[in-house]
């Protein structure tokens, strides 16, 4: 499976801990592949998405 990981935003405090969680979860835990969405949710919504 591969997800992806986008923020809409700015940095906020915790974030890179929060996306480090998410990446080492979905690796180490289920054997995913996790990849950045470039430019937020307008580069989720490209086709195809900008990974």
């Amino acid at each position: 499976m591969r997800i992806g990981v986008l923020t809409s935003g700015g940095d906020c405090a915790g974030l890179n801990a929060v996306i480090l969680a998410v990446v080492r979860r979905a690796v180490l835990g289920y054997g995913w592949d996790v990849v950045g969405i470039r430019q937020g949710t307008h580069g989720l919504m490209q086709d195809p998405p900008q990974a």
